[in-house]
């Protein structure tokens, strides 16, 4: 009786499993889905008005040093709001992502990293526990600043990516905040997001920025779908390679709803051949850079924050024989690095996985014109 019943009893978790995968693994104590909404900071709730405000911000140059580069030229909607080239070319760039070019003559570099994605990026900072302040939330491969609203001037003040030559970055900020404030369709658009007192200022053209990246979403993966309880929403390939991806040790750093834990790792990976100098990365923890996101690889090609890899196959090749770059020792790389178990054993079904992970029903709208009158995007045909 005892071992019928203990029979039994297998037979029925046997079928659980069948039924229900994802029992299987620890896999929702690991991941989970994305939220059907962001959180704002409690200093800038998300209105309709700033919405449309950032997004004319996003496309217009008039944000440049030469008004020839917007926002929108290094992350665009046919690039999953990222770039598909390795790193970027800003001021005195013609031409959209692979094809893009310096314009003769140049004396600008490039951009030192690749053009990360922003989709989702209003997530960033979303752990694994649900925890998420929007405030504190670390942008940028090196973490430099904290939270959207801090980033969304940065580049403004780049040289290579906005400024230019055109003015000192300690006034870039303020000449762009002038040459807003004497267009009078902008003088109306920030007063009627923010109020009409002072409406057209730096902190307001941050928030409107802000806003607008933070209605970038793609949350509505297969994955997502799979984890909010659609069982039919990934295939056996993907589940398996889920499970593998855990077992390997991918899991330690990609988790949580963004598949990044937001720290800093030593990696090892080799420099851009284009940049005159090794990118040392973060400066307290040589060659470290953030955890990227895993969601919509598909789109953001390619990868890491130099770009040297242009498929998932090789970044994970890459992993099997960290580090690659001759200024990183063995001995730097993170140890969760080092003790990833054999991950290209079975890359296809991690990669399988990573695709699960893809959404491809994100806003990629561009504005036929912004109120600069310039071209939306810089010169990108």
């Amino acid at each position: 009786m005892e071992k019928t019943s203990a029979l039994a009893l297998r037979g029925f978790a046997a079928a659980f499993l069948l039924l229900f995968p994802i029992a299987e693994s620890q896999s929702q104590n690991v991941f989970s889905a994305l939220p059907q909404s962001v959180k704002d900071p409690a200093d800038n709730p998300l209105s309709a008005d700033k919405v449309a405000l950032g997004k004319l911000l996003f496309w217009d140059p008039i944000l440049s040093g030469n008004k020839d580069v917007a926002c929108a030229s290094c992350h665009h909607p046919s690039a999953g709001y990222a770039e598909d080239r390795d790193v970027s070319i800003g001021v005195n760039g013609i031409g959209l992502g692979e094809r893009r070019r310096f314009g003769s003559p140049n004396a600008i570099p490039f951009v030192k990293r690749n053009s990360p994605t922003i989709l989702n990026v209003g997530f960033v900072g979303l752990d694994k526990t649900g925890q998420h302040n929007p405030a504190t939330a670390p942008m940028f491969w090196d973490m430099r600043v904290k939270g959207l609203e801090a980033q969304a001037l940065e580049p403004i003040k780049s040289h290579e990516e906005m400024r230019g030559n055109t003015y000192g970055e300690d006034k870039a900020v303020e000449e762009v905040v002038a040459r807003l404030n004497a267009i009078p369709e902008y003088r109306a658009q920030f007063a009627k997001a923010f109020g009409p007192t002072n409406a057209v200022s730096p902190i307001n053209l941050a928030k409107a920025i802000s806003a607008f990246e933070r209605s970038l979403l793609a949350n509505n993966s297969p994955f997502d779908r799979y984890m909010r309880g659609d069982r039919n929403a990934m295939t056996r390939a993907q589940i398996e390679g889920m499970r593998r991806f855990e077992r390997v040790g991918c899991a330690e750093c990609h988790n949580g709803p963004m598949f990044s834990d937001y720290k800093p790792h030593v990696l090892g990976v080799p420099d851009n051949r284009r940049l005159p100098e090794s990118d040392s990365g973060i400066k307290a923890t040589p060659y470290a850079f953030r955890t990227a996101s895993l969601r919509n690889l598909a789109f953001t090609a390619p990868y890491m924050h130099s770009g040297v890899f242009e498929t998932l196959e090789e970044v994970l090749d890459f992993y099997d024989d960290a580090p690659e770059n001759p200024n990183v020792g063995r001995r730097q790389v993170d140890p969760l690095v080092r003790r990833l178990d054999d991950p290209d054993d079975e890359a296809q079904a991690i990669i399988e996985f990573l695709n699960a992970l893809n959404d491809n029903l994100f806003d990629k709208t561009i504005p036929s014109s912004v109120p600069s009158g310039l071209t939306p995007g810089g010169r990108i045909q």
